[in-house]
């Protein structure tokens, strides 16, 4: 098969995945639930199969079709996306496994919906992760909004709409509002929409045009939840667990980032955006997002609430060591998707199996916890270490490798703000941690059943197992980060 069949493939196999899911949920959910198993599996054999041609220097593309006369929807596999691609369709298997336990587990309805349409976020999330232009990545950017609307507000009932409506209503506010004129300015600008390494906007651009450009890519790429662009994803909250991880951890907010740090790298191009003192702004606004979302989470009594705003926090280390400029940073930024993606998805899953059981949504709520849901505390408490930073979990390399690239630019607002970060997320992960397993459970619940569905406790086992391993072996992931700054796209 050519290199741009596997692509095309790639794009196409979730979508003809929601079709099987909806034919099988006619007849079972059994045959329904194998259908989405299968469908994420190969997916993930497939996108996986392409990372030795890729450690190799190949860089497969594909072109769909010409719009107009130099812009296409075309598709490109390099560095960053490939590690963008493997992640999420990698996370799908894992995620499928505990909707299954958590879906089955609280009796959820329109089962059979929220696997189709999470298999068509998955497709637009393949296909924002090999976008070869601007263009062809806002197609699925929208793609991806407008497929996780029905997940937001899978519930269905007043206040689940009114926040879907907040979700749906920031998201193609930013994107058709700052995006869309941002894209179409860098196509007259620079003649082109196309990823290119080193960037395609030097001499095409100067001044303070720079920043004001740079300001419509990072506030319209909603999804990276930059403050004050940020109440999305906290409205979102009120979406399954499973949607919580798939918005935390597998696709929207790494659609995000993963759109930034991209052009940063492929439009501005980090030498050209460093000689432009206009687009300074970005680190402080980075900084402040994270100390902000993390003094907003300290405060929080509801645990999926406090989990969204860490992610808000979370998200701009990747902005802000993005915004360093340096390419220790940069690699840092791609290790803290995968980090992050693992420590958070964990946490997720930890909340939601903690529903499902015991039905406790406040953290008061957790006393004693740990004694009755080890596996799932115990996994929790890895999420929380990793999203603290401390080694052995995954978050301490991808902090690492951030806090070098700062110091290496000399970046001392960078290197105080993940100081202090670090503190806020010890202050308001550690209590919990310390209530879950040391603290005396005032009575123990009548309908105590320990812990949640076996498929939800071994998903967040298998990702909890993942944050550790990636702290001893992230050198695969490093390699392919480092190769961003080797050639072409």
């Amino acid at each position: 098969m050519s290199a741009g069949h596997t692509i095309l493939l790639i794009l196409a196999l979730p979508v003809a995945g929601a079709l099987g899911i909806a034919l099988a949920g006619r007849i079972g959910a059994n045959l329904r639930e194998a259908v989405t198993l299968v469908c994420a599996t190969a997916l993930a054999v497939i996108v996986w199969g392409l990372l030795p041609e890729i450690m190799s220097g190949e860089r497969p593309s594909f072109t769909l079709a010409e719009v107009v006369p130099g812009i296409d929807i075309a598709f490109r596999v390099e560095p960053l996306g490939m590690l963008f691609a493997a992640l999420a369709s990698g996370l799908w298997i894992v995620n499928s496994i505990y909707s299954i336990g958590y879906m089955r587990g609280n009796r959820e309805t329109k089962q059979t919906q929220f696997y189709a349409f999470f298999a068509i976020a998955l497709a637009a999330t393949m296909g924002i992760a090999f976008a070869d232009n601007l263009f062809t990545l806002f197609l699925f950017y929208e793609l991806l909004t407008l497929s996780t609307y029905p997940l937001v507000s899978h519930k269905g009932d007043t206040k689940t709409l009114r926040s879907a409506r907040v979700y749906l209503g920031v998201l193609l506010t930013t994107s058709i509002a700052l995006l869309l004129p941002a894209i179409i300015w860098t196509y007259f600008a620079a003649g082109s929409g196309n990823f290119t390494s080193g960037g395609i906007l030097a001499g095409k651009l100067e001044g303070p045009a720079v920043g004001l450009l740079l300001g419509l890519f990072v506030f319209g790429i909603g999804k990276a939840a930059v403050m004050p662009v940020h109440r999305w994803l906290p409205a979102a909250m009120v979406a399954p667990t499973p949607v919580s991880a798939l918005l935390h951890a597998v696709a929207v907010v790494k659609a995000g980032v993963f759109a930034i740090t991209k052009v940063v790298i492929y439009i501005f191009g980090i030498d050209f955006l460093a000689s432009e003192s206009s687009g300074n702004w970005m680190l402080y606004v980075a900084a402040f997002t994270i100390i902000a979302a993390s003094v907003v989470a300290l405060q929080q009594q509801n645990l999926k609430r406090l989990l969204a705003y860490s992610t808000i926090a979370q998200l701009s280390y990747v902005v802000m060591a993005a915004a360093i400029l340096k390419p220790l940073a940069e690699i840092g930024a791609a290790l803290h998707m995968v980090a992050h993606a693992f420590g958070k998805i964990t946490l997720f899953f930890a909340a939601g199996a903690i529903y499902t059981a015991a039905k406790k949504t406040e953290i008061h709520q957790l006393r004693g916890i740990g004694r009755r849901m080890p596996w799932t505390m115990a996994a929790f408490t890895i999420g929380a270490l990793s999203m603290i930073g401390v080694p052995p979990t995954g978050g301490f390399v991808s902090k690492w490798y951030i806090l070098a690239g700062a110091f290496d630019a000399g970046s001392y607002i960078a290197v105080a703000t993940i100081v202090i970060s670090t503190a806020l997320n010890a202050a308001y992960f550690l209590p919990i941690v310390y209530l879950a397993w040391f603290a005396r459970e005032t009575s123990t619940p009548a309908n105590d059943h320990g812990e949640a569905p076996l498929a939800a406790v071994l998903a967040l086992t298998i990702t909890a197992a993942l944050t550790l391993a990636f702290f001893f072996f992230h050198q695969p992931v490093l390699e392919l980060a480092t190769q961003i700054f080797r050639g072409a796209p």
